[in-house]
């Protein structure tokens, strides 16, 4: 791709992160309280089964227990890592926990996807995961080992997810809608069972609730995963998880606007390094990237 086409792609493709940005905004302020899996559920599986209704189409072969894998990966486990975490923390302080997804992204690509490890990208993790700490981290924020513990699970869960989308591409007759459907009805349904098993039903909805679900699922996950897997099947890896990172600049943004939360001017300068991290991450211009032949071609069907 050309330089303008991959700084499009980009932008795009971080529309989706900057959407996850405000799944702490909406889980704190909209959803009933304490109930991660329920919240997870809720998200995935209705927006699953409204693709899987559009396309028709089910897995086969090899594609089964692939689209099992990626659904937990990329949407179960992910998930409810994220919402536990965003119970348990400060919004800005899960994000920053999970901001170490793109480091794991590139020790995962060197291994599974014959990534070299570049100069550039080890500055691009520092660089981003010092602007995350400028952004989010408070003199009141509070840490707890649960949240902690969920939000780098979850950072591991969505960094495996990119390495192996990236490394199985989608089969050559499946659109990106189906792609999408099979993993957010395979993360839905994993994580049916265990909700039930886990958690209690709150005793009523109030319309903030069903809005809250409403906006999760149809925005935060079925037009946001769409976009998400669309730039992951054009862009690297490690590019593409670099644009996680506009999940916390959003986060920021949003608690400053709708929380009262401050924004000093450290946080201005971690906005600025996060930016400045994802532009020195991005590829530039025309070149062959590692991609499986199935990835390279479901792209012109998109």
């Amino acid at each position: 791709m050309s330089s303008q086409r991959i700084a499009a792609t980009s932008a795009v493709t971080a529309l989706a992160p900057a959407v996850w940005g405000s799944t702490y905004l909406v889980t704190t302020e909209f959803l009933p309280p304490d109930r991660p899996l329920l919240a997870s559920t809720v998200r995935a599986l209705p927006a699953g089964l409204i693709l899987l209704l559009i396309t028709r189409t089910l897995p086969r072969g090899v594609w089964w227990w692939r689209a099992v894998v990626l659904g937990v990966l990329n949407i179960g486990a992910f998930f409810y890592f994220l919402f536990l975490a965003a119970y348990h923390l400060p919004g800005g302080v899960a994000a920053l926990v999970m901001s170490v997804q793109p480091m794991i992204v590139l020790l995962l690509g060197s291994v599974l996807l014959k990534d070299r490890i570049r100069p550039v990208h080890l500055a691009s993790c520092l660089l981003g995961a010092a602007g995350v700490a400028l952004l989010v981290l408070q003199p009141h924020a509070g840490l707890d080992g649960v949240g902690v513990t969920a939000g780098l699970l979850g950072a591991l869960s969505m960094a495996s997810g990119i390495v192996l989308t990236k490394r199985w591409g989608r089969p050559d007759d499946v659109g990106l809608l189906t792609f999408t459907g099979w993993q957010l009805t395979v993360g839905g349904l994993v994580l049916v069972p265990v909700t039930l098993a886990s958690e209690d039903m709150p005793d009523h909805l109030t319309w903030s609730n069903v809005g809250g679900f409403a906006y999760l699922g149809i925005v935060g996950a079925l037009i946001a995963y769409v976009l998400w897997f669309r730039g992951l099947s054009r862009l690297p890896a490690l590019a593409a998880s670099f644009l996680s990172f506009a999940s916390p600049l959003c986060a920021t943004i949003l608690g400053y606007l709708f929380l009262g939360e401050s924004l000093r001017p450290l946080q201005l300068l971690g906005a600025a390094a996060v930016v400045g991290a994802v532009v020195l991450a991005q590829p530039r211009g025309p070149r062959q990237t590692a991609v499986p032949p199935a990835a390279t071609r479901a792209t012109s069907r998109i």
